[in-house]
């Protein structure tokens, strides 16, 4: 699953240099675990990345939380801004993709501010089987803070978990961090979680 994922993106984004020399950047978690699985061959060089590199060429909008328009698509600097702004801008919520999902099993990541709660909600795809549920459950149940709210459904019509989670009970969470801060977390998250899953078999 993880290994066949990121295997992928390797194949798919190592890059020749001079000499012919290949190379890969990645993060430190991915990088941890491509070493541990041994799925960089030795003729490519592994360049080490800070988190944030993961959403460099990411697609990312503004949207309307009423009708799911589109408000505006921005740029990645938008996201160096205080996550603060979504309860500032509560009728908005952020549509984020990025190549680096695929290693994660979703296709996008959308962060915005319940209404009732007033707490951090994340919303996403979850690609991974109907049977996985109970692995998930135990995985979300055993890593989340006390407290923690998450809604799983399976979708039979797409095939995938429609899973929403409040960010607020994942470890490491501050209402002072940014929102690249806030989509690094999530996906370091999903990244623990699709490996868990993984080591259970």
């Amino acid at each position: 699953m993880m290994k066949t994922q990121l295997l992928q993106y390797i194949s798919n984004n190592a890059i020749k240099n001079n000499g012919e020399e290949k190379s890969i950047h990645l993060c430190k978690d991915e990088k941890e675990y491509a070493e541990q699985h041994s799925i960089i061959s030795d003729d490519i060089k592994v360049i080490l990345e800070e988190a944030s590199f993961r959403f460099k060429d990411a697609y990312i909008e503004r949207c309307d939380k009423e009708t799911d328009d589109t408000i505006t698509e921005v740029e990645l600097s938008f996201l160096n801004q205080p996550i603060t702004y979504l309860k500032n801008h509560q009728k908005e919520f952020i549509y984020l993709e990025s190549d680096w999902f695929d290693v994660i099993k979703v296709d996008s990541i959308s962060l915005e501010v319940d209404d009732v709660f007033g707490i951090y909600d994340c919303l996403l795809g979850l690609k991974l089987p109907k049977k996985a549920e109970s692995s998930i459950k135990s995985f979300l149940n055993g890593t989340l803070l006390e407290g923690a709210i998450f809604s799983l459904m399976f979708n039979q019509q797409d095939g995938l978990w429609d899973f929403n989670i409040s960010l607020n009970h994942i470890t490491g969470f501050r209402e002072d961090m940014s929102i690249m801060d806030a989509y690094t977390l999530i996906y370091e998250f999903l990244f623990s979680l699709i490996v868990a899953i993984e080591e259970e078999k």
